[in-house]
């Protein structure tokens, strides 16, 4: 316990008082130091302690802190970071190009686990030879709808590289405000679809008697990583030189990639896992080809949503008064949910 005497002071002569200024606190009239506050945070989002078991560490140590104190002081937390984090959303939001991904994480709720979401935006122009720093951007959600990528790219007019979430397509309208949005789909997320059909240990870890791999799948994960394997040698060069690599060696690969699974795709009932994978691809086929000055690889956005890497952060959207979240910082508001429920 530290107790500060502030001691006033008062003139003789102009009957002026004065008083030493109040020690610096992070969160308004807060009882806790810095200290205690970073260590609260680390645990909980850096070594992924919930707080009612940082809560019963601190009385086995003989210190009363609460579920809902510790709750309490990491949405101040969130109330007196929102600065910072206003920073770095303005920073993300004003790139060129965005690449977007979304992942599941679970929510305490009354009695059982619900299923929310943490969206992750990153800014990355490396690969372009840019020289503005990176960044990621999260949000978060208790579901997948629609409304929320709406809501976040709002003011957002570019390229944003994502999966094909049907979620997305109202920020493709001709007509949105401020400006268009121009699709430019993933081939990660289209390579994802084959690999999962022709990834034997994947699929011997899952059953005990694993299914054959598909020979279909097996030979475009190959077609599509001839493609990656070009974006690796050209990354990171300006953007002239790339379009032209791409011109000469990418656009024979990705025609021959085209005409290949379309006549596979004939020969395939609709029913087929493999050809769900083509179609994935083929319906959408230009939203994959028409931007060639672009990576076409998003893995920025994933990595960054990938479980176990960032996505335990802290979410500091919508931070209600007083220094109380209001449901957008998930683990915080679990936790106090929890214990209310």
């Amino acid at each position: 316990m530290i107790q500060t005497v502030r001691e006033r002071f008062s003139c003789r002569r102009c009957e002026a008082i004065t008083q030493p200024p109040a020690p610096f606190h992070v969160t308004p009239r807060g009882f806790a130091g810095p200290s205690l506050l970073a260590m609260i945070l680390f645990e909980k989002f850096g070594q992924h302690q919930p707080l009612n078991r940082q809560s019963e560490r601190y009385a086995r140590e003989g210190i009363d802190l609460s579920l809902s104190t510790l709750a309490d002081q990491v949405g101040a937390c969130a109330a007196a970071l929102r600065p910072l984090y206003a920073l770095i959303e303005g920073h993300v939001l004003a790139a060129n190009r965005l690449h977007g991904d979304d992942t599941t994480v679970p929510i305490l709720a009354k009695g059982r686990t619900v299923t929310g979401r943490v969206w992750a935006y990153v800014r990355d122009d490396r690969p372009f030879g840019g020289k503005d720093p990176p960044a990621a951007l999260f949000y978060a959600s208790r579901d997948r709808r629609g409304e929320h990528p709406e809501r976040h790219l709002a003011g957002y007019a570019g390229i944003p590289q994502a999966d094909a979430y049907d979620g997305y397509n109202r920020l493709y309208l001709p007509d949105r405000r401020p400006g268009p949005i121009v699709e430019a789909l993933c081939w990660s997320h289209a390579r994802r679809k084959f690999f999962e059909l022709a990834d034997i240990a994947a699929s011997a870890r899952r059953s005990k008697t694993p299914t054959p791999i598909s020979p279909i799948a097996l030979e475009a994960v190959k077609h599509i990583d001839a493609v990656f394997d070009i974006e690796r040698e050209i990354n990171g060069l300006p953007a002239p030189e790339r379009l032209a690599a791409r011109r000469e060696r990418s656009v024979l690969l990705v025609g021959a990639l085209e005409a290949w699974i379309r006549a596979e795709r004939a020969r395939l009932s609709r029913h087929a896992a493999v050809a769900k994978a083509i179609d994935y691809m083929l319906t959408r086929w230009p939203s994959f080809v028409r931007r060639p000055h672009l990576p076409q690889q998003q893995r920025g956005g994933a990595r960054a949503a990938r479980p176990g890497s960032r996505k335990e952060v802290m979410v500091v959207r919508r931070v209600g008064a007083r220094g109380r979240t209001s449901g957008a910082d998930v683990h915080a508001h679990r936790d106090r949910k929890a214990q209310r429920d």
